[in-house]
């Protein structure tokens, strides 16, 4: 392990607590000793109030048979503050429909929250990824706002 951050040993002596180093990674370990990933704590949507992982929505979604993959982000809005905005990539052999749409929301809330709902559900046909397969949300989102998404040299063609 590295013994700081270049130019900022302060920043780095923050990360640990009683001699442990806190990566910023969540997770929580269930009844029967299994821990399970949640996501990063600074990558939350803060919506109503609520703060909503955005990685636990995905999973979620790619618990929907029609669902291949999913990338969710959290969008302005002017009553929830951030609104979750679900972009989903669908199996070849299935077709967004209103239908589809509806089965979504209604297992997005039944599985996680009434909170963590989608208020938009938008069909693509591939999910921005790194090299190493992680999702690119800053990508998703500056397409949904319409504004740059900066560097995208890391993004897998």
């Amino acid at each position: 392990m590295f013994i700081s951050f270049l130019n900022n040993d302060t920043a780095y002596r923050s990360k640990f607590r009683d001699g442990w180093y806190y990566t910023g990674d969540t997770a929580y370990r269930d009844a029967d000793g299994y821990y399970w990933f949640m996501g990063r704590s600074d990558d939350v949507i803060n919506t109503a109030g609520h703060l909503v992982s955005p990685f636990e929505v995905e999973s979620a979604l790619l618990e929907i048979e029609e669902v291949a993959e999913s990338g969710v982000i959290g969008a302005p809005d002017d009553l929830l503050y951030e609104k979750i905005v679900a972009f989903v990539n669908l199996h070849k052999q299935y077709e967004y429909t209103k239908e589809l749409e509806l089965k979504i929301r209604l297992y997005v809330s039944n599985r996680v929250s009434s909170l963590a709902t989608p208020q938009e559900i938008i069909p693509v046909d591939t999910i921005p990824k790194n090299k190493s397969g992680k999702i690119m949300r800053r990508v998703l989102k500056a397409q949904y706002l319409g504004t740059d998404a900066g560097d995208t040299s890391t993004l897998e063609i």
